[in-house]
């Protein structure tokens, strides 16, 4: 990536090593603790409104449209899989720095529920922790997906009166590091031999690389303000550049044969009918298939780490009918979890900031990478909220 703004931009919040606001870290940092961030869900029927509420918070939402949401998590007796997801993850996370001789705690915050990002910070002070290095359980770059981690981050700072005193910088966005990529790799190359060795020709194979829809025009803001990716801005770049890159590898493995088109497709989207999300929508999709030919299809979770209620409703539910109408041999591949590929590439990333390695020495699998250690300003932007206050960024 290209560095267009100069190292002495302030960083808020930053460690020393960032707070210059140089794109990539240029001298090592200590780190005291990590802490990894994410989204939260309900763990009872009796959370799910409340968890909705906060999802939804500052949107005027009555809960009668909350409970048509909340009948998924119902469905699966109010228990979203992520906080389970998220302590499996922790507890492979300090197994594998412990593994490479690093004793680093590593503190759990949500956005949404318990354990509060608020609750985490104050947890790591309180035990002497104020240099933390954030791990959020997103890949890719949105609002959504990296801004709001980032004003999580500075929200919790401000309300626990602990700017100043703890310090959090944030691991780069992983899309395209290897350790992300090739547990998808691996699960839709066992899904494509599996339709070769049940008879199916190439040409009537499709791969459906599935992630979250936004609004369009957050996504034309992901990314740098400066910078320009194309229609679906940074985010759906980064998608389609993974997806063609599984392709390209698992053609030359030859587990993807000369004929087998792919295309990416968005779940999930709960905005307003008036609102642009963007498209196509994974079902839709799925319904056109048959018209072209198509009889099998592999369902590619690329936009999701783990099976959370993403995967398990929209993708294991509504896609897998959709396929099973339209008369179609489906498959969902596995989501990364707790692969031990993927958790050794979170530590990798964690090394690689502690130690300042180059940005050129950095493992990556596309043109796009290696992404930034410090977002550049006016990075994902959020439409309807604008820039609010937000760490490990240069300001705004």
């Amino acid at each position: 990536m290209t560095e267009t703004h100069p190292d002495t931009a302030e960083v808020p919040h930053a460690n020393d090593a960032s707070a210059a606001g140089h794109p990539h870290s240029l001298r090592p940092q200590e780190y005291d603790a990590i802490l990894l961030a994410s989204f939260g869900g309900p763990e009872g029927q009796e959370d799910v409104i409340p968890f909705l509420r906060n999802v939804t918070r500052g949107r005027g939402i009555p809960d009668a449209r909350l409970e048509e949401v909340a009948q998924h998590y119902r469905h699966f007796g109010g228990v979203s899989p992520i906080n389970e997801h998220n302590r499996q993850l922790r507890e492979a996370l300090v197994q594998e720095l412990h593994s490479r001789g690093m004793t680093l705690p590593v503190y759990w915050g949500n956005r949404n529920w318990d354990p509060y990002m608020e609750d985490a910070v104050q947890e790591a002070a309180a035990n002497g922790h104020n240099r933390l290095l954030a791990v959020a359980t997103s890949a890719y770059s949105s609002y959504s997906s990296c801004r709001q981690y980032r004003e999580d981050f500075a929200r919790a700072l401000i309300n626990t009166g602990l700017a100043g005193v703890v310090r959090i910088d944030k691991v780069r966005q992983f899309f395209d590091a290897p350790g992300f990529v090739q547990p998808f790799a691996e699960g839709l190359a066992a899904a494509l031999r599996e339709f070769a060795a049940e008879g199916f020709a190439p040409e009537e194979i499709r791969v459906l690389f599935c992630t979250h829809s936004i609004p369009t025009a957050d996504a034309e803001r992901s990314g740098p303000g400066d910078q320009h990716f194309g229609e679906g801005g940074a985010y759906a770049a980064q998608h389609l550049a993974v997806g063609a890159k599984i392709m390209e590898q698992l053609a030359a493995e030859s587990a993807a044969q000369p004929g087998t088109a792919w295309e990416l497709v968005y779940q999930s989207r709960s905005g307003p009918p008036t609102q642009p999300w963007l498209e196509p929508d994974v079902c839709d999709s799925i319904a056109e298939l048959p018209d072209q030919g198509v009889k099998a299809v592999a369902l590619v979770p690329l936009g999701f780490l783990s099976d959370h209620m993403e995967v398990l409703w929209d993708l294991d539910n509504e896609a897998m009918e959709a396929a099973e109408e339209a008369g179609l041999r489906a498959a969902r591949t596995p989501t990364p979890g707790i692969h031990p590929t993927f958790v050794a590439g979170l530590v990798d990333l964690i090394q690689e900031r502690i130690q300042a390695v180059v940005a050129q020495e950095r493992p990556r699998l596309t043109r796009l990478g290696p992404w930034y250690d410090v977002c550049r300003p006016g990075c994902c932007e959020n439409v309807r909220l604008g820039f609010r206050p937000a760490a490990a960024g240069v300001a705004p």
